[in-house]
């Protein structure tokens, strides 16, 4: 996501636009509505003298718009562990690999250890200079990027407006001693006004579930509970309070009382298993359902919660 695309139809002067067009494109809309609800008048008084909304703005509905004032910065964080980071002193190629593998287009640099950033590389500032049959010698100090930094209790509100005015799209967490604590970028706080951002490299979601192997499911945390229980023949729902759960993934975030992370193993009483595969702070997407009789050595999550 590029701060410079935020309505640059409108900064171009594009022709032959109407004026719901102009509304549509200019900083005045969906972007500037966000951060004129965070104003301190809770409305943008200073600039609504000067610029009335026009109807094709008022109709914008942003139902996220809340979430601004109501959550925090580590309400949307990646946790540190998930934090995918590359030391000062890496090599180009060993670099490649790291963006390859993860699929990011910047990545925090530390010094020893990751509560020593020393900035920011992007993706693109490595391509231009050494792709495309580029000869510069490779000197990742050179390419660094300003990191911002946030305290877990920052309204997401404040942060992002921070992020617009400084045009850094990431930040760090840092917790009461100097330490990271987290990650947050500039989409994830765009996404819980206006719902999940899907990018030409995102994957499908496809099928709401597939049989990897006798006994074993990859399912999307939307799928429909009743579906899938008789798709498995096994009753998943517990008792009456069961009854109100509609999609695998509100299953699993009931039995663990929480949203569990990446790589944990969520036992059922039935004796299935479900594993994270893809979650995010705020939500469950995929999981690996292993029916009883399939199932692994796996630590349960509410162990694993109380260490």
């Amino acid at each position: 996501m590029d701060s410079s695309s935020d309505g640059s139809m409108a900064a171009q002067g594009a022709p032959d636009q109407t004026e719901d067009d102009q509304a549509e494109t200019s900083p005045r809309g969906i972007f500037g509505r966000i951060f004129s609800a965070f104003s301190p008048d809770g409305a943008g008084a200073a600039d609504g003298a000067h610029h009335a909304l026009t109807p094709a703005q008022s109709s914008l509905t942003l139902p996220g718009i809340g979430n601004l004032r109501r959550l925090r910065v580590d309400d949307v964080a990646i946790p540190k562990v998930e934090i995918a980071a590359v030391p000062i002193d890496i090599g180009k190629d060993e670099l490649v690999a790291v963006f390859r593998e993860h699929g990011f287009s910047r990545l925090p640099v530390y010094r020893e250890t990751l509560d020593q950033p020393v900035g920011l590389v992007l993706l693109k500032d490595l391509a231009l200079l050494h792709g495309f049959d580029g000869t510069a010698e490779f000197n990742l100090k050179s390419m660094l990027r300003p990191l911002l930094y946030a305290p877990p209790s920052m309204p997401i509100g404040v942060l992002l407006q921070k992020m617009q005015r400084e045009r850094v799209h990431m930040a760090l967490v840092i917790d009461e001693y100097g330490g990271v604590d987290g990650l947050v970028t500039i989409e994830d706080l765009i996404e819980t006004v206006i719902g999940e951002i899907e990018d030409e490299h995102d994957e499908a979601e496809g099928a709401l579930w597939v049989l990897e192997k006798p006994g074993v499911y990859m399912a999307q945390s939307r799928a429909p509970l009743d579906e899938f229980e008789s798709e498995i023949g096994l009753r998943l729902r517990r008792d009456e309070e069961d009854e109100e759960i509609d999609t695998l993934g509100g299953l699993v975030f009931l039995r663990s009382g929480r949203v569990p992370v990446r790589g944990e193993i969520v036992p059922h009483e039935s004796g299935a298993e479900f594993e994270v595969i893809d979650a995010d702070p705020r939500r469950l997407k995929r999981l690996r359902v292993r029916l009883p009789g399939h199932g692994t050595s796996g630590k349960p999550a509410m162990a694993k919660a109380a260490e």
